[in-house]
Formats: structure tokens, C-alpha cells, sequence
């Protein structure tokens, strides 16, 4: 059994509840094989113990396949099917349209709440897990074999859990605890029914179980704006007092008094957007045995024929769960809290009910203050312990059986979602539902403590953006969420085609919504921009690729008293000043500092993973900012600054109180450790945030990326054999964020392992790799020049000269220069710029050489173009599409909004335009072209030559090579969502939608360079 919460007072140890799951952990990063490889077609084939199987285990295998990653890495799509109502010839036609637009995989999930009128889905015939449902899944997932695709499948239709078979008055279903109260006066008698819970029970709940009854003196000193104070000391049971049902007891007239009755029931709460089933399925308690069991004995009764259960080891890929929203008007609740809660922490909790009691979300009563958050703490703690025993890992083991992974977003409750990231095989987080970066990065570092690999991320949903979401968006988004450690996406979404009565492009699981226009796109051959989509994939492809190499690597590890994520909130002066600077860091919780990675060698935390070379803690942000800590992780803290990890501490340690309800004399246990622990050499107390970075200076430690400004510039790094991958981006802290992001451009230095390593540049759009020409060296790091627009990224590798298999790995580089631009080509060492001149280059070996460029063009604006548009309209039927030709001259570039034509026009738009060049034009030119604005993808082509993936974020191509003199054809095709045209097809749905600037807008200049080799050097 597996639990990766706190253990404090009794019970087994953390450390050996939570070897088991690292240990595995470790053996599947020992045994995984890299992407591509035969064995990695299937995850489920591989090792289903650990996402590590399916991660990048060497930097030779990141240089041999980036040009072409395999499909282990490459993204995903969540697959909304309308439950059971599937053809298999279709999924077949389905799964080979993802795989012909280069994903590496797709996600069944049940869902349909576009679907205004259930009877269509027909649940009883073509429900959730029926024979059509399940004859879909077989051709899923032999479709998938042949193709070299993984499939995943939900733990149940659409979320959370459920299952059909149980009720919700079943042992299986997910419980709440319900209260009803009754105020006194002071020396009132009350004789009478006992307090009916607030709330009446859900549709189908005929079972309610009295669990307590209590009296508590109300206290107005705590009392809050939504809260009844109550006085802790007061509280008395009058369970013993309760005879049929009738309570009959009298207040003291020493206050006003609360009667308080709670109640046990199902909360009857269903799967999102039901009916998916016929019965209908209830959500599963999440905090039991016999919730979890109730899913694994539905699923092997009734869904894993044998067909599935073969096809599951060659083309399964994970179980998954979405995140846990489990709605009441209550409180979440098991039978078994508590004996659970006694067992955690050595008392009752039945007196400290009060405390923790929810109305509609919303605490009832509180005690004293501090009592309260300690009281809280200790119930949550609980909660999180029984979620991962029963739920996180029984899902896992089972999961395991089948050789399946399992991925989940373990967070929706107030639980300890760090130490569940570290317990699944690939944690998940949301660009929805995800605050700012800081929510990643609470996932980051339990992926990264326990060993596992991938960070998965469900991406793309936008509120109200159906059909007119663009992948240049998506891009944005995702740009910074590499960068928090985010290295799987699972694009939300593909909709399954069909479904009677649906209206043109077909069938979408999020549009219309509530009769408007709907969220999450429903990507697919049904939008003009999926010819261009395989650029796409292949670029998230190579980020990922790079992004599961060998082992991460983070700055600073952010201690958390309370795991929380999906709240947005970040770590003093790291979060809002520190990455600015180049600072990366993770948060841990306290069940991490007991796992097998959390050693300290070399003044590193968890050497052989993220490496940290800090631990930064502060007070509990989630219990305004108190000064807390378990004392199991202040002797932590103690025990691993003595092995020398440095520690920086922010606030008031010297009256710092425990997390949890305190036993006796444990406060003074604690404040004993915490002074021993600032006794440490390698420990700094500071008062003041501002103060950090000058303990962290004082400590010898510095971030392995340092920014000669402070700017957007996000990073991530990663470290195999020897090799140093650095992932930039220019992104946002979050979808909100203001000011918006602007270009940046300034120097960035970068750690290297390798002494003498050299840098390369990967280009994760065309899969090519180059030598950096222009950079210095200090010791053991590399200082480049990073000019980059808003949301634009870029790869550098730092490593053995000749990595990447070039011929310029040992030659002299330049440190300086006057010219534009130095790279490095086949001819060697050369210099570009736009203009004629003499250009001094200083190189690594220190002698200075001139080089001279001849006259070079000036740039041309490009402002006449034929332009072929294919306008896609509504065919026969919900899914043809019908193509309308139009042919227009234009004269200067403006979006289609703009053009009488094609103001309502969504498509493909092909630009054709000729550019002559005079005799002036010599081998020694080039030019780049810069497309300006284009909405949304695009591709170029140059003399019938097709050019390599264009940056869709910053669409500037080079042209070196391709032109020549006299006349000159240019072509840019331009893909665009369906917005423009539904507005008018559909206009009850979409008709309030502004229309959105389509086409190639530019502006669009050709900007030719001079180039030569390196001249002779002088002196």
C-alpha cells in the first residue's frame, strides 16, 4: 500500500509508505526505452510502472531522432466520443486522421454536453461502456496498433468516477456529510425532531444515517463575515440523548447555543453532462476501497473482453481521470474518516466537527483561529491520506495489471495534490483551469522527487472560443507551460464526427453550449488549418522530445505546508521577481521529504533528479501566511541541511507553531528543532522577501540561467549524459497577465555540464540543428544573445563539439562582431548583414578579422499579390464541407473582414506574387522573408520549392538559396478557423461572434543580406 501523506503521531513511517512508488519509479527509468524505439509504439507494451518508459534516456537519442520525434512523444488529443453512439469504420477513419496529422496518440472520453436533447444518444442501446461502446474501443485500439498510436481511456464516462451498477445510497458511492441547526437562547429547552440537514438530499438518495449530534456555546470573538464562532471547549455530545429520532435537551443560560446534527448520505451526484448510461452511473467514493472497487469490478465484468485486454499491451497508453470535483452541498465525506483521522493523528474528530462542516462550500462555524486551521489541516491531511491509499493507488495497481499508466489531474479538492503528482505514473494539470504557472510547477515537483518523467497537460480550452480558436493561441499558451514543466500535451480536443440533428462541420462535444457558442475546439479535417496541422505536431513533438531528455533540473525547491495547486498562488520573491532574473523553482510538500530521492549530495537535494541547490520556506499562504511546519519536516529540514543542502527561511521562525492540532509538548519540540536548525551554517533567516536574493548570494548559490536584464524570458532546463538542454520561451506568467509580454533582447548565460561543451541551436519547427557562431565562455557557462518576440521560443544544447553530427563542433567561434548576424554554414565560420560594409569579428582564439560584403539589395515591401481563395461552406451534409473558388487581385495586404468578397469567408487562402531580381543579385546574397501578421497557420513556398515548417508564432523564413535572378514566385498559403463563416451558417449559435481579421496581413518584406566567409585574419 502505497500513501504519500503525512503520517506525524502513529502509524507506518512516510519513508516507507512511499518507497514502493519511487522504487518503481526508478526501475522503469533504468529499463525505458527512448521515443520511437519498437518498444515505446505502446506504452502499455513497454513498462506501465512509470511514465520514465516512455522518457528521452540519453542525449544521443535526442540527436538522432529531433528531426523526426517519435510518437511516444509527440501530442496527443483528447477524443470526445457521444458515449457508445460510435461506428467502428469510423473510429477506424478517425484514428487515421490523427496519425496522418503526426499525433502520437488520442484520449476516449465520453462527452457530449453540446447535446441539448439525451433521447438523441439513444444511452440505452449505445450508452457508456455498452457493446457499441465497447466494440468502438477494439477499433480504436487496433486501428491503433497498425498505426503505432496508444490509446487512453477515462476511468468512466466523462467526470469524475462513476459507474453504473451502484446507487447512490450504495457503500460504493461517493458520501457528504450534510448538518442541520437549531440556535438557542440562553437556558432554552428544545424538545423535537433532530435537526433536518440545510440542504434537501440529491434526486435518488433515500438513505440518511445520523451520525452525531452536538451542542456548542456560540462566540462571537470568532466568529468571521460567513462564519459562526463558536467556543471549542463548549462542545458536548448529545448523540446518547437522541431516542426515535426526537431530541429534548435544555441550553445553559450562559450564552446563545447551537444544536448541530450531521448527517451521512449519499450526495447522489452523477458524471458530468449525463445520462452516459443506462442505469445511470453514480460517481464512486473517492476515499474508499469499495468506491475504487466498484470501478475496477464494473470494468472487469463488464468492458475488458478479451480483445480489449490483448489489444491493451500493444496499443494502451494510460488510464486517466480528470480532476476531482466532487460537488455537494456538504462536506466530502467516507464512512471510514473517523477511524482514519484517529489513526493520523491520535484523536477524535468527532468533536472537532464544527471546524470542518461546509455549507455550500463555505466553512458553518469556527473556532478560535489558530485552533481552526490547525483542526482543518489535520482533516484535509486525512483526506489526502485516504485519496491516495484507496483511490490514487488501487487506480494505479489495477492499472498496472493492464499494463496501462495512470495519468490524472489530482487536484479539485483540498488535498495534497504534490504528493499525489509524485504517486501517479503522469500527473496532469489544465490550461483552463490553471491559475499561472506556479500550478505546473506544484506538479513539477512531485513528478520530479518521485522519478517519474512526464508532466501532461490538458491544452487549448478556451471559454466562448469554438471555431475561432487558433493554433497560434494555443502556441502562447503552451510556451510558457513547457517552461513550468509541462512535457506531454493532450490538445482538447477531436470530436467524434456524427451524431443525428447536429449542424455543420458536425458533431462537437462543447458547441453549442447552453445554446451559444461553446468551449474547447473540436480540431480535425472539419477545419481549414489541419492540412497545415502535421507543422504543428511535429513542433510540440521536438519540444517534447527535448523536454523528456535525461533528468529535469530546477534552482530552488519552494516548501509547502499545504500541497494545494489550481490556485494560482506562487512563492515570495521567486515568482514575481526571481524568474525575471532566470531563477527556476518547484514546490515540494512534506510527504516528498521522506521519499528515497530526498538526499543531499554535493549541497544538492535529490541529485540525481532536479538537483536542487536550495529549499526555500516561508508561511502557509493558504492559512495567511502563519509562520507553520509538522515537526516531522522541521527534523527533515534539520537532517538534510546537515548534509548540506543550503536553506533560506522567510518570516518569524522563532514562533513558529505546528501545522496540525498539536500533542502535548509538541510546540515546544518544534520551536527546539527550528532553533537548532537556524543554528546551520548553511541555513539564513530572512524578515523581509526582498532579502532573499542576498542570502541566496551569501550562500554561493546562483540560478544555472542568469538574464543581463530583467525580462519574460521563461526557461527550462534538462541534463543527459553530459548534454545541457535549455528550453526558452518569451511567455506569460498566465492567460491574464498585464502588461502584455513584449520582445525582448539581451544577453543570457547559461550553465553547461561539460567543460568546453559547445552551444547548438535546435529548431524545434524544422527538426535542424546548428552551431552557435557568436557567444562567450566563462568557466563553466556559456553567454548568448537571446532576441525573441512575444510567446516565440527557442532550444539551445550545450555539448560535445560534433553532437548533432556537424563539421563545425572544434572550430573557433566569434565573441563579437560588427556584422548583423554570424553563423556558422557549410563554408565555415560567416558573417551576414544588410548592408555593404567591412565587419571586424573577433574570434574565440582572440585575433580580430575583417570581412567585406559587396552591395546588397535593399528590402522590398511586398504589396501586390494573387490571391485564390477556398471558401468552406455547409455541404449535403453535417460533415461535408462544400468549396467555393474565389480569385481576387490585390494591391495591398488587409484581412478578408475587409474584403466585400470575403468578409464572411473562412478557408484556405493561396498568396501568389512574382519578385524580380536584377543582375546585381550574386551568390554572395540571401534574404529572409517576413510575413508580418498571418491569421491563422500558414506554409510558404518559393519557386515550386516548399520550405520547411513555418514559426507560426514568428513567420520569418530563409530564403538562402532559393532565389535567383529575373523572375522570382512566392507563394503563402493561409489556413483560418471556421468562425467567419459560421456566423452567417449558423447564426442562432454563432452569430454573436465578432468577425475575426483572416489572411495574410503583413506586412510582408524580402530582406535580402550579404554573406561571406570569415576573411583573413589581422591584427
Amino acid at each position: 500500500m502505497d500513501d504519500l501523506t503525512a503520517v506525524h503521531r502513529t502509524g507506518i513511517p512516510r519513508r516507507t509508505l512511499l518507497a514502493a512508488a519511487a522504487t518503481t519509479a526508478a526501475a522503469g527509468a533504468l529499463t525505458g526505452a527512448g521515443p520511437g524505439s519498437a518498444s515505446t509504439a505502446s506504452a502499455g507494451a513497454a513498462s506501465a510502472a512509470s511514465s520514465s518508459a516512455s522518457s528521452v534516456s540519453s542525449a544521443s537519442s535526442v540527436s538522432s531522432g529531433f528531426a523526426e520525434p517519435g510518437r511516444a512523444v509527440r501530442p496527443k488529443f483528447r477524443w470526445w466520443w457521444p458515449d457508445g453512439l460510435v461506428r467502428p469504420d469510423e473510429i477506424r477513419r478517425e484514428i487515421d486522421q490523427i496519425a496522418d496529422a503526426g499525433f502520437g496518440g488520442a484520449e476516449i472520453a465520453a462527452v457530449h454536453h453540446s447535446v441539448a436533447d439525451p433521447s438523441v444518444l439513444d444511452t440505452e442501446r449505445h450508452g457508456w461502456g455498452s457493446p457499441s461502446w465497447v466494440a468502438g474501443v477494439e477499433a480504436a485500439l487496433s486501428q491503433a496498433a497498425r498505426r503505432g498510436l496508444t490509446i487512453d481511456l477515462t476511468v468512466g464516462p466523462a467526470w469524475p468516477a462513476a459507474v453504473p451498477g451502484i446507487t447512490p445510497d450504495s457503500e460504493a458511492a461517493v458520501k457528504e456529510l450534510a448538518h442541520g441547526a437549531v440556535t438557542l437562547a440562553p437556558g432554552t429547552a428544545y424538545s423535537g425532531p433532530v435537526p433536518e440537514p440545510v440542504h434537501e438530499a440529491a434526486s435518488g438518495v433515500t438513505e440518511q444515517r445520523l451520525l452525531l449530534v452536538q451542542a456548542a456555546r456560540v462566540n462571537t470573538a470568532n466568529s468571521t463575515r460567513k462564519e459562526t464562532g463558536l467556543d471549542q471547549d463548549s462542545v458536548r455530545d448529545l448523540t446518547a440523548a437522541v431516542s426515535d429520532g426526537t431530541l429534548g435537551w435544555t441550553a445553559p443560560d450562559d450564552g446563545t447555543w447551537v444544536l448541530i446534527a450531521y448527517w451521512v448520505r449519499g450526495s447522489g451526484q452523477t458524471p458530468e453532462a449525463g445520462p452516459h448510461t443506462d442505469p445511470p452511473s453514480y460517481v464512486v467514493d473517492h476515499f474508499s476501497a469499495a468506491g475504487t472497487r466498484a470501478v475496477t469490478d464494473f470494468w472487469d465484468a463488464h468492458l475488458l473482453t478479451p480483445a480489449i485486454r490483448r489489444l491493451l499491451k500493444v496499443s494502451g497508453g494510460a488510464l486517466f481521470e480528470d480532476s476531482i470535483e466532487l460537488e455537494t452541498d456538504g462536506l466530502q465525506w467516507t464512512p471510514g474518516l473517523p477511524d482514519a483521522f484517529r489513526e493520523h493523528t491520535g484523536r477524535s474528530l468527532l468533536p472537532l466537527l464544527p471546524a470542518v462542516i461546509l455549507d455550500n462550500s463555505n466553512q458553518a462555524f469556527a473556532f478560535e483561529a489558530a485552533a481552526t486551521r490547525q483542526i482543518r489541516h489535520d482533516f484535509w491531511e486525512t483526506v489526502s491520506t485516504l485519496f491516495n491509499r484507496h483511490h490514487v493507488g488501487a487506480l494505479r495497481t489495477w492499472a498496472h495489471s493492464l499494463g496501462l499508466q495512470l495519468r490524472s489531474q489530482p487536484y479539485g479538492l483540498q488535498t495534497d495534490a504534490i504528493a499525489s503528482a509524485a504517486l501517479l505514473d503522469i500527473a496532469e494539470g489544465e490550461s483552463l483551469g490553471f491559475k499561472n504557472l506556479d500550478d505546473y510547477r506544484c506538479l513539477a515537483g512531485g513528478r520530479d522527487m518521485a522519478g517519474h518523467t512526464v508532466l501532461s497537460c490538458e491544452a487549448g480550452a478556451y471559454s466562448g472560443s469554438a471555431y475561432s480558436t487558433t493554433w497560434q493561441r494555443f502556441l502562447r499558451t503552451m510556451g510558457g507551460a513547457y517552461a513550468a514543466g509541462v512535457n506531454q500535451t493532450v490538445v482538447h480536443g477531436f470530436s467524434y464526427a456524427e451524431l443525428p440533428g447536429v449542424n455543420w462541420p458536425g458533431y462537437a462535444a462543447f458547441t453549442p453550449y447552453k445554446g451559444t457558442v461553446g468551449y474547447g475546439e473540436s480540431w480535425g479535417p472539419r477545419h481549414p488549418t489541419w492540412k497545415h496541422v502535421p507543422d504543428v505536431s511535429g513542433y510540440l513533438g521536438r519540444v517534447h522530445q527535448v523536454l523528456q531528455t535525461g533528468r529535469p533540473r530546477a534552482d530552488v525547491a519552494v516548501f509547502r505546508q499545504t500541497g494545494y495547486t489550481a490556485t494560482g498562488i506562487g512563492a515570495s520573491w521567486f515568482t514575481a521577481t526571481g524568474i525575471t532574473l532566470g531563477w527556476t523553482h518547484q514546490f515540494l510538500s512534506g510527504p516528498l521529504l521522506d521519499l528515497p530521492a530526498a538526499t543531499v549530495r554535493g549541497g544538492r537535494l535529490a541529485p540525481d533528479g532536479p538537483a536542487y541547490k536550495a529549499l526555500f520556506v516561508e508561511g502557509d499562504f493558504f492559512y495567511g501566511s502563519t509562520v507553520t511546519l509538522a515537526l516531522p519536516d522541521a527534523r527533515a529540514l534539520l537532517r538534510l541541511t546537515r548534509a548540506g543542502l543550503p536553506i533560506v527561511l522567510l518570516g518569524a521562525w522563532d514562533t513558529v507553531v505546528p501545522s496540525g492540532v498539536p500533542d502535548s509538548g509538541e510546540t515546544d519540540e518544534l520551536r527546539s528543532v527550528v532553533a537548532e536548525l537556524l543554528t546551520q551554517p548553511r541555513v539564513r533567516r530572512v524578515t523581509d522577501k526582498t532579502a532573499v536574493p542576498a542570502a541566496l548570494t551569501e550562500l554561493g548559490i546562483r540560478p544555472d540561467v542568469g538574464y543581463a536584464s530583467a525580462s519574460t524570458l521563461l526557461n527550462a532546463h534538462r541534463v543527459a549524459d553530459g548534454v545541457d538542454y535549455y528550453y526558452l520561451c518569451n511567455g506569460k506568467h498566465a492567460e491574464t497577465v498585464k502588461p502584455p509580454v513584449a520582445a525582448i533582447d539581451h544577453d543570457v548565460t547559461l550553465h553547461r555540464t561539460t567543460a568546453k561543451g559547445v552551444p547548438y541551436l535546435l529548431d524545434p519547427w524544422t527538426g535542424g540543428a546548428e552551431r552557435i557562431a557568436r557567444y562567450t565562455e566563462d568557466g563553466d557557462t556559456v553567454t548568448v544573445r537571446v532576441t525573441l518576440q512575444p510567446a516565440e521560443t527557442l532550444v539551445v544544447a550545450i555539448g560535445r563539439p560534433g553532437l548533432f553530427g556537424d563539421r563545425n563542433g572544434g572550430r573557433p567561434h566569434a565573441v563579437a562582431s560588427e556584422a548583423d548576424e554570424v553563423r556558422f554554414t557549410d563554408a565555415g565560420l560567416t558573417v551576414r548583414a544588410t548592408t555593404a560594409g567591412t565587419y571586424r569579428t573577433e574570434l574565440s582564439h582572440g585575433r580580430t578579422v575583417r570581412t567585406s560584403l559587396k552591395e546588397v539589395p535593399g528590402p522590398t515591401e511586398l504589396t501586390s499579390w494573387r490571391l485564390r481563395v477556398q471558401d468552406w461552406r455547409p455541404g449535403a451534409t453535417a460533415t461535408r464541407t462544400t468549396v467555393v473558388e474565389h480569385d481576387l487581385t490585390l494591391d495591398a495586404l488587409v484581412p478578408w473582414s475587409h474584403i466585400p468578397e470575403l468578409a464572411d469567408v473562412s478557408g484556405i487562402g493561396r498568396y501568389r506574387t512574382t519578385v524580380t531580381l536584377g543582375d546585381a543579385w550574386t551568390g554572395g546574397h540571401g534574404a529572409r522573408l517576413e510575413l508580418g501578421a498571418v491569421t491563422d497557420t500558414c506554409r510558404v513556398t518559393v519557386n515550386g520549392h516548399r520550405l520547411d515548417p513555418v514559426d507560426q508564432i514568428r513567420p520569418v523564413v530563409d530564403l538562402d538559396g532559393l532565389l535567383r535572378r529575373g523572375p522570382n514566385v512566392i507563394e503563402v498559403e493561409v489556413a483560418t478557423p471556421l468562425a467567419n463563416r459560421l456566423r452567417v451558417s449558423d447564426p442562432g449559435v454563432y452569430g454573436g461572434l465578432a468577425r475575426q481579421a483572416y489572411g495574410l496581413m503583413g506586412p510582408v518584406r524580402l530582406v535580402p543580406y550579404g554573406e561571406a566567409r570569415v576573411g583573413t585574419p589581422t591584427r
